[in-house]
């Protein structure tokens, strides 16, 4: 028996049932608002959600191999000054079935926190057609152009673009770098995927789909079906069934338990969570085969149509991923798995010049990674104002920590803003430590991908031709109109007749709104009706994945299929990158060059090589040790000041020369100090404040500063 809370408020009845009409109302009008901006959005040749004015710089449909791709830059709101020493940041917005803007959506976003840290920004967004026949190499050799033509625009930047990437964007900018590693800056990744199989049992069912669906056969059969057009909605429904609780239930009825507050923040997302764009259907082929279900991007296995090979070793740049433990579209193993399948030891990514960074995040979801105005505040606009910092660490992997500045921090003048930005060292194993596929995981995913390749193959040959043969261009429009992810938003829109009353109703019901109290006992009914209504969606979804994944585990790990797709004898062992002799000469004279330098160099080095020795042994370096060495650089004579470029080579070839023989590097400081000994104190004093600038040093740290101040010649401090 359901026993109805005690209430003083005798016409507690009438005042719910009274609010309940009215927030209906209200509800069918936002839901007016946000169809009729569909409708608007539709028939609108560049529909963006950028707040941002810009001013474009090239038009990708004019490039010799057009794609429907833009460059803008984004102009500084009044008041917000850029500082053209500083290397310009490019937002690269996902083309995964929505429309761009996101970057950029509100102050703060990515674009806003790049904006307030000095740095001008451009914009790389699409129109919602694509060009006849465009590819993904296309886009990717459109996109090169754009980073060549912001560089030439700031010549007197220190440094290369700030890429950052977006979801999708985050692996077609990565194959682009790989290809033109040496027209990019530092790239960040935010909730972008590059290892589609990597995942953990009992999460990341979305990795399943490419087998729940028999390969890629249905992704052809939809482009077809759209006469050459892959429609980007299907991409939003399956983003949508990760989450049918929120989908079909917890996001209308937030919109509709809160409309008097509500509204505003719920049109600026739909506004561009309801636009789907197109893609060409080749396009959405390769992805689907090279990516989703091939994983080729991380084995070396793409070419470019000259036969080059996408190594992603290739990128020299630093590399910074931003991903959380919330995201279930791009999990973070999806997201480093990369490094893995690239690298077996430390030692390589050192060898190959690599600086990877990466954050993880605990709770935010996939969106929220670049959508979220408390990750942009945080997150982003650390990365904005340590990207220079990031830019100078030697080669190896760091993850980020960012942190709240703690009360008794040592040298707060020294800290940018609120939080504590800190690069500590990590190994492989701490990424191996987040979970991923055994050898019998890797086997089933390269089964479906066998397997997709047969299924796509007879669909090609038996079914293919008919379908293209009853494919109009009218039945792909009408098809496109009629998705449920573009209807149910049309559908409220003032074309349609019934909604016409709606928007007066909505006015008198805002000119006498009478919300219920928030002790109404209703009310508390239909908070508690609307938690079990998540909680079931909760558990249909958690037993829909296990079935999923029970089912995909047995299909795909049955010796049977094995077989029947080629692949019964023997194990599949872990799929790496090939050996490329081309990077192993070029280590090799990497190596043989460095033997050769111990005893190169004068004062910068043996400051910079004292410096990284003494810090070594603590593992993290964080802002305040970064703003001391350039608050001594800013000291050098303008003439003897080494660029940012120069101290990265500086930095970079100390450290190597560290990794490759410690002792004997320390060992020959003294032959590269000045006879000078004033210049000798100055420059001690200089390695000092910079190693003392996060606080106190460690027992070890404290007895190699010793050892430095004897080789410096300089009495040593108690």
């Amino acid at each position: 028996m359901l026993i109805m809370p005690a209430t003083s408020n005798p016409n507690f009845f009438q005042e719910y049932w009274l609010d309940v009409w009215q927030r209906s109302i209200l509800t069918l009008d936002v839901l007016r608002e946000r169809g009729n901006t569909y409708m608007e959005r539709r028939d609108s040749p560049t529909p963006h959600v950028l707040s941002f004015k810009f001013e474009l710089v090239c038009d990708g449909r004019a490039l010799p191999r057009p794609v429907n791709y833009m460059l803008v830059q984004i102009v500084p709101p009044a008041g917000t000054a850029t500082d053209e020493s500083k290397p310009p940041f490019v937002v690269v917005d996902p083309r995964a079935g929505h429309g761009p803007g996101i970057g950029g959506m509100k102050q703060d976003s990515e674009i806003g926190v790049a904006l307030a840290a000095g740095h001008a920004c451009y914009f790389i967004g699409f129109l919602p057609q694509p060009m006849p026949d465009q590819t993904i190499e296309d886009v990717c050799i459109a996109e090169a152009s754009f980073i060549e033509q912001v560089a030439a625009r700031h010549p007197k930047a220190e440094g290369k673009p700030v890429i950052v990437a977006n979801c999708q964007a985050g692996w077609q900018i990565m194959m682009m770098a790989a290809i033109r590693p040496e027209i990019v800056g530092p790239i960040l990744l935010a909730g972008s995927p590059l290892s589609y199989w990597q995942g953990v049992h009992g999460h990341n069912p979305m990795r399943y789909l490419g087998g729940t669906l028999g390969g890629t056969w249905l992704t052809t059969l939809s482009g077809d079906l759209g006469n050459g057009i892959f429609d980007g909605a299907n991409l939003v429904s399956n983003f949508e069934s990760l989450n049918p609780a929120n989908t079909y239930w917890e996001k209308a009825y937030h919109l509709y338990s809160n409309v008097d507050t509500e509204a505003h923040r719920f049109l600026d997302f739909e506004t561009w969570w309801g636009s789907p764009v197109l893609l060409n259907a080749k396009e959405m082929q390769w992805i689907a085969d090279n990516l989703f279900v091939g994983n080729k991007l991380t084995s070396g296995e793409i070419h470019t149509s000259d036969g080059v090979r996408v190594d992603l070793r290739n990128i020299k740049s630093p590399i910074i991923v931003l991903c959380s433990w919330g995201d279930n579209i791009t999990p973070p193993q999806q997201a480093l798995g990369w490094i893995t399948d690239l690298y077996a030891t430390d030692d390589e990514i050192v060898a190959d010049g690599q600086t990877i960074v990466y954050t993880l995040h605990q709770t935010i979801g996939h969106l929220g990674i670049f959508v979220s105005g408390k990750v942009a505040t945080k997150e982003h606009a650390e990365f904005a104002a340590c990207m220079e910092m990031i830019n100078l660490m030697p080669p190896g992997l760091y993850e980020a920590v960012i942190t709240e500045v703690p009360e008794d921090a040592a040298n707060p003048q020294l800290i940018h803003g609120k939080y504590l930005f800190r690069l500590e060292a990590r190994t492989l194993d701490h990424i191996r430590a987040l979970g991923g596929n055994d050898d019998a995981d890797t086997k089933r995913f390269a089964t479906v991908a066998r397997l997709s390749e047969i299924n796509h193959g007879l669909y090609s040959t038996l079914v293919q031709p008919a379908v293209k043969a009853m494919t109009t261009e009218q039945s792909a429009e009408m098809m496109r109109q009629m998705h449920p992810s573009r209807l149910r938003f049309a559908m409220f829109s003032d074309k349609n007749p019934m909604m016409q009353p709606v928007k007066g109703l909505a006015e008198a019901v805002r000119a006498d709104r009478k919300p219920v109290a928030a002790d109404n006992p209703l009310l508390s009914m239909e908070k508690m009706t609307s938690t079990w209504i998540t909680t079931w969606w909760d558990s249909y979804r958690s037993a829909r994945d296990a079935m999923t994944e029970t089912m995909f585990l047995a299909l795909y790990g049955s010796p049977v299929m094995q077989a029947m797709v080629g692949m019964a004898n023997g194990s599949l062992e872990h799929r790496r990158i090939e050996r490329d002799l081309q990077h192993e000469a070029s280590e090799a004279r990497m190596r043989a060059d460095l033997e050769k330098r111990f005893d190169v160099g004068g004062l910068p080095e043996a400051v910079i090589r004292s410096i990284i020795w003494i810090r070594l042994p603590q593992e993290s370096v964080d802002e305040r040790g970064y703003a001391m060495l350039m608050a001594v650089r800013e000291m050098q004579p303008v003439n003897r000041r080494l660029t940012l470029g120069e101290l990265r080579t500086t930095l970079r070839d100390q450290y190597l020369l560290l990794r490759l023989d410690e002792e004997r590097a320390v060992a020959a400081i003294p032959r590269l100090l000045p006879d000078n000994e004033q210049a000798r104190q100055a420059a001690l004093g200089a390695v000092r404040r910079v190693v003392e600038a996060s606080g106190a040093l460690s027992e070890e740290s404290v007895r190699r500063l010793a050892r430095i101040e004897k080789l410096f010649g300089m009495p040593t401090h108690a």
